[in-house]
């Protein structure tokens, strides 16, 4: 347990560092969330020796990732046509979210967010914080407090759409985690789909 909290904290620092408004500004984004998701991931496999043996690619898995990616994205279409307009905070907020793209490269956000971000985050996520968590204390706690760690670790941004985002995500991800890990590689394939597909190829502005 002690790796776990080690990584956890190193990931709530990391994480305000890049979201906070007070330190935003002086740091390289997508360089930082990078190098951050893909330290935690080494670190998870360092911890969590033998993680890779839940991951099997196949034609369904994949097939399954995809769907799971679109049927993501339209929980989160739906629910910013809703929060919009019963929240006065939620389009600037939302707006402020896409505003980190900063003219980079569409191809190259694609390709980080497909090959690294999205696929480290879900290995050290669920496929260590929660794995580790559940074996400890159940299933179900370790899928709540996996969830919960999720969304506060961005509470640093002062974006409540953003920790809501986190939130729906984590539920997500996390409950197909907590009843197939033996579909990790589709939950993995839909978190890199997802993450293209909601900020670079299918923006919901």
């Amino acid at each position: 347990m002690t790796g776990l909290v080690i990584t956890i904290m190193l990931a709530a620092i990391l994480w305000t560092v890049m979201f906070s408004p007070w330190t935003a500004p002086h740091v390289d984004f997508w360089l930082m969330m990078t190098s951050s998701a893909v330290v935690l991931a080494v670190l998870s496999a360092v911890f969590n020796p033998g993680w890779w043996r839940n991951i099997r690619f196949s034609w369904s898995n994949i097939l399954l990732g995809a769907v799971i990616a679109a049927a993501l994205w339209g929980i989160f279409w739906l629910g910013d046509a809703i929060s919009s307009r019963i929240l006065d905070f939620a389009r600037p907020q939302v707006d402020a979210i896409y505003g980190i793209r900063g003219g980079v490269s569409p191809w190259l956000l694609s390709g980080l967010m497909l090959f690294l971000i999205g696929p480290a985050e879900e290995i050290f996520w669920r496929g260590y914080v929660q794995k580790t968590l559940s074996d400890r204390f159940g299933a179900n706690a370790g899928f709540a407090a996996a969830t919960l760690l999720y969304a506060l670790i961005h509470a640093g941004s002062c974006n409540f759409m953003l920790v809501m985002a986190a939130l729906v995500a984590g539920v997500v991800w996390g409950s197909l985690y907590r009843f197939f890990p033996d579909r990790f590689a589709a939950i993995i394939l839909s978190h890199a789909l997802w993450d293209a597909a909601v900020f670079i190829w299918f923006p919901i502005v």
